[in-house]
């Protein structure tokens, strides 16, 4: 055998034991290395390869090392433009990181990590990689500064990976709601009804307060924080605020729990009757002016309602604000109470004497006075007797003889006049006047003045379709109907006469209980004897139809135009 054919062999093994050993080193791979030199910039490391690595000295910072330590790194070339390998010892430490975080997240398991700074929408956080922590999900609370956070350490939950990006997203809310699911369940299987517990405000809403119990939230109502009335619970409590509450109501399956933190203190209203009875005099401030009354704090938690009503006997009080200003301290008189309810009235006008009490002995029926006219109305006029106190003349206790559409025609504002007392209604405080019971009524002796046959002289009021109305002595109107102005046939009445016309008629009807006078201008030169017949065949109209009874023909004339055509079928 030749000395070459012995040759090839060996090479050949030789050969295939380096190619063997050389495929062990594999770019990407993690290899195991000792550290030859320690330079400024650079620590050399020799991993067996047929050159040594230079890694830079930062990856070494917080490290203390000595030539002659073993160090893991990561083979990232097996050379370079200088024929040098390339490795990192950052990178290997984040490629086993990684691994173990995705055998973490694989397993639902939570990661520990340290915040190393804030960003937009959230905080950068160090758990062996960097990940990024969204501020929603950074606690069950939205915090005001991310900057709190930096730098402090906490367990994290992987809500999302990027494999190939190597990206995390991390959650410490889920953890946290993880936590506070376990303590929640613990608190609902050993609170019960009664229990006192210390917890802090979470959130505050208009209708009252969530506070968290060691997990759990509860309730705390508006109405249960107070004995006395607040408007907004933002009075009493504050975010983040320590308080202690009582547990009101507990539902397991529901999982929710009632708090009460006026319970916490003795109920003020539980004697309220012994300590304000009903007529007792009370002071308080004045905590709140409505529309329709003030809130009196007559004691701590405790108030009561004075309404628009009860705040004077006399004053036209059309808001509280217009005679009282908030925090006002007041004395009042208690009118009712409602425990149930937790309700008090108050009066501040029983604090004086009611002037309607002795209104009677004051204005006796039949008094004549005088007053002020303070208010004019369509249905009459109103008369200051004194302050706070005013008598009613109804428009028909004007005048006995007129008829009066509108106290306006007889009456102005701050007119002094003088009336008679008629009437008195003290429970609904009404005094009624009338101006026309100053005089005696001039129809009560009308036959004596007026006779079926006189001859008398007037001046014409008004014109109506049916006749004219004829002013006599004695403001005594009486009525020439159509069918008495001439012999001959008239059309309409301003054909004949009009306003103001003086005219000379006759009298051919008295009624006295109908208040009438029937004149007529054809019988002024009839006979005795034609007159009785006219007479009678004027009383036999229909007094609905063709003979108006003077207060409706007066109202018709005032408001019917002149052209218009009354009928009495348009009044059935």
């Amino acid at each position: 055998m030749s000395e070459t054919a012995v040759a090839e062999p060996e090479n050949a093994e030789l050969l295939a034991l380096i190619d063997e050993h050389f495929r062990e080193f594999k770019e990407g791979s993690i290899v195991n290395g000792t550290i030859l030199d320690i330079r400024p910039q650079v620590v050399v490391v020799d991993i067996g390869y047929k050159s040594e690595g230079a890694i830079p000295v930062s990856e070494f910072e917080d490290e203390e090392i000595e030539i002659g330590d073993e160090v893991e790194v990561l083979l990232e070339r097996l050379e370079d433009d200088e024929g040098l390998i390339v490795l990192s010892k950052e990178k290997a430490a984040h490629k086993q990181n990684w691994e173990k975080i995705m055998k973490v997240y694989e397993d639902g398991g939570l990661v520990k990590g340290k915040v190393k700074g804030a960003v937009k929408g959230g905080l950068i956080v160090n758990v062996g990689v960097e990940a990024f922590l969204p501020g929603s999900q950074v606690d069950i609370i939205p915090p005001r500064d991310l900057q709190e956070y930096v730098g402090n350490g906490y367990e994290f939950k992987i809500v999302k990976v990027n494999d190939d990006r190597k990206n995390l997203v991390l959650s410490r809310r889920e953890v946290i709601e993880a936590e506070r699911a376990e303590l929640r369940q613990k608190f609902l299987q050993t609170v019960i009804v009664g229990d006192k517990v210390i917890g802090q405000v979470k959130n505050i809403t208009d209708f009252g307060a969530f506070v968290d119990l060691q997990g759990m939230d509860g309730l705390l109502h508006i109405t249960d924080m107070s004995w006395g009335r607040i408007a907004h619970p933002s009075e009493m409590l504050r975010i983040s605020q320590e308080i202690e509450v009582q547990i009101l109501d507990v539902d397991r399956d529901k999982e929710r729990v009632s708090l009460g933190l006026k319970q916490m203190t003795d109920n003020p209203w539980a004697d309220i009757e012994a300590r304000f009875p009903i007529g007792a005099e009370v002071s308080g401030k004045i905590t709140k002016l409505l529309p329709y009354g003030a809130f009196i704090e007559i004691a701590n938690g405790v108030e009561g309602l004075v309404h628009v009503s009860e705040l004077s006997w006399v004053k036209r009080i059309t808001r509280p604000s217009d005679v009282l200003e908030l925090d006002q301290e007041i004395k009042a008189v208690v009118l009712g109470i409602s425990t149930e309810e937790q309700k008090i009235s108050l009066g501040v006008r029983q604090l004086e004497e009611n002037p309607w009490s002795e209104i009677e002995a004051r204005y006796p029926i039949g008094k004549e006075i005088k007053g002020e006219v303070r208010n004019l109305t369509a249905y009459g006029a109103f008369v200051g007797l004194e302050e706070g106190i005013d008598g009613m003349i109804h428009v028909s206790d004007l005048s006995w003889t007129r008829k009066i559409n509108h106290p306006s025609e007889m009456l102005k504002k701050s007119d002094e006049v003088e009336a008679v007392v008629l009437s008195i209604d003290k429970e609904n405080q009404r005094v009624s006047l009338g101006i026309k019971q100053l005089d005696n009524d001039p129809w009560s002796d009308i036959d004596s003045k007026f006779k079926v046959g006189d001859k008398v002289s007037g001046t014409v009021a008004k014109i109506a379709s049916f006749g004219a109305f004829v002013s006599l002595d004695g403001d005594i109107d009486g009525l020439i109907h159509i069918s008495q102005l001439s012999e001959e046939h008239v059309e309409r009445v301003k054909d004949v006469l009009k306003v103001s016309d003086d005219v000379e008629a006759r009298v051919i009807k008295v009624d006295k209980i109908e208040r009438r006078i029937g004149l007529s201008i054809k019988a002024v030169s009839y006979s005795e004897d034609q007159l009785h017949k006219e007479s009678q065949s004027f009383e036999t109209l229909r007094p609905s139809s063709d003979l108006v009874g003077l207060e409706q023909a007066f109202n018709l004339a005032t408001t019917n135009d002149e052209s218009e055509e009354w009928s009495p079928s348009e009044e059935d």
